[in-house]
């Protein structure tokens, strides 16, 4: 785990792949940063998480896709949405001009 005390410490530009940092882990409970610049999932690949994720968009856009939806979610800075157990998703895009900084909760329900 690593110690940043500030969510815009060491921010980076343009990297080959996400940079995700662990912020702090629980049992039943992890928080990390991400920053994404311009990286999206695979082609034809789908999230199936066995946990719970909360994410929060901080700073940047990015596009994800519910495989049970039929359009893509805009999320700019503010915006949050709460990914059940199980409810597949992809990243479709993240813009590659301003890094995207996400702030993600993963959790385990009970």
């Amino acid at each position: 785990m690593t110690m940043l005390h500030n969510l815009f410490t060491d921010v980076p530009g343009r990297m080959a792949s996400e940079e995700v940092i662990e912020l702090l882990s629980r049992p039943d409970l992890r928080i990390e940063r991400i920053v994404s610049t311009g990286q999206s999932s695979p082609a034809g690949f789908w999230y199936d998480e066995p946990e719970g994720e909360w994410v929060l968009v901080v700073r940047g856009a990015a596009t994800l896709r519910f495989e049970d939806e039929a359009a893509p979610r805009l999320l700019e800075a503010g915006d949050f949405v709460d990914i059940a157990a199980h409810r597949r998703h992809r990243v479709e895009w993240t813009d590659p001009e301003v890094p995207t900084l996400w702030l993600a909760v993963h959790y385990t329900a009970r």
